[in-house]
């Protein structure tokens, strides 16, 4: 997930308006191979969130040492985890090659992901739902590098930002509409929609648009059949008693004793637990 930078403050006005408002697998190995745990298959998809991306490793290439949310629910179930997110990704490039993308496509060039494969992470979504009819459950966290590529292409823009919110806005819930449609196309199982967390839940205007965000998700999640995982909530309760989520060490902590804007290794077991929870109260029982 890309920064939401304090420029966002300046599109209330644009917010308040809107708040009314397929891949070729190279990894045979991992697709239907028989030397995994069981033929059931956690397939985790999303951005950097559930990538575990964190500037705290120093080596990106050393895969096994980001650890998100889908690692830490790997640990508790039975179940084979492919974890295809991105680091960078946006609803557009996870559709196609030519959508708009916040770095996911560099990333992939230069540094290896959780799973090799080729082409758009929705197409490896595809392909493993009809290899795996086993599979127990798809959790998808996505749309926060929608809101940093507007950030990063208004450079600070007051009237950019005002006008392009809805539109981003609008294109995520197209984007995510065709994703989650697509994904029930080959899969009637679990999907889980996990939302974003904000920064500083004393920022009103941030908590506005990441709660505009947090309405996109949740309308296109109910109106796939898809269970809503609170991150935003679990991320407010969590960090309730320390003042915030980075004193509440749900955030990476830096060096210089600020926090990075991605979950340390407490905030995506806080992740997890609200994916956990979403599941339970569906009735739906991993093991």
């Amino acid at each position: 997930m890309g920064g939401h930078h304090h420029n966002l403050t300046l599109i209330l006005l644009a917010a308040t308006h809107v708040a009314a408002c397929a891949a070729t697998v190279d990894d045979s190995s991992d697709i239907g191979s028989a030397d995994v745990r069981s033929d059931r298959t956690y397939l985790a998809l999303g951005d950097s969130i559930a990538f575990g991306w964190t500037p705290l490793v120093a080596d990106q290439t050393q895969t096994d040492r980001f650890v998100g949310y889908p690692e830490v629910l790997d640990d508790d179930w039975h179940v084979n985890l492919l974890n295809a997110s991105c680091p960078g990704e946006a609803t557009g490039g996870f559709i196609s090659v030519d959508g708009a993308d916040n770095g996911c496509r560099a990333n992939r060039e230069l540094y290896p992901l959780h799973v090799s494969y080729e082409g758009t992470q929705l197409e490896f979504a595809l392909a493993t739902l009809d290899a795996r009819p086993g599979t127990a459950v798809v959790t998808i966290d996505l749309g926060g590098n929608d809101l940093s590529i507007l950030n990063d292409r208004c450079a600070g823009d007051p009237q950019c930002l005002q006008d392009g919110l809805p539109v981003t806005l609008g294109e995520v819930a197209t984007n995510l509409a065709t994703i989650f449609g697509s994904i029930r196309g080959h899969y009637a199982g679990p999907l889980v929609a996990l939302t974003y967390y904000a920064f500083d839940y004393a920022d009103p205007i941030e908590t506005l648009v990441i709660g505009l965000l947090n309405q996109v998700i949740t309308g296109v999640a109910n109106a796939t059949g898809a269970i809503v995982a609170d991150g935003y909530g679990a991320f407010q309760a969590a960090s309730a008693a320390a003042g915030s989520p980075c004193a509440a060490g749900l955030l990476a902590q830096l060096p210089d004793g600020h926090c990075d804007r991605h979950p340390s290794r407490q905030g995506q077991r806080v992740l997890a637990g609200a994916v956990r929870s979403a599941l339970g109260n569906a009735g739906v029982q991993v093991d």
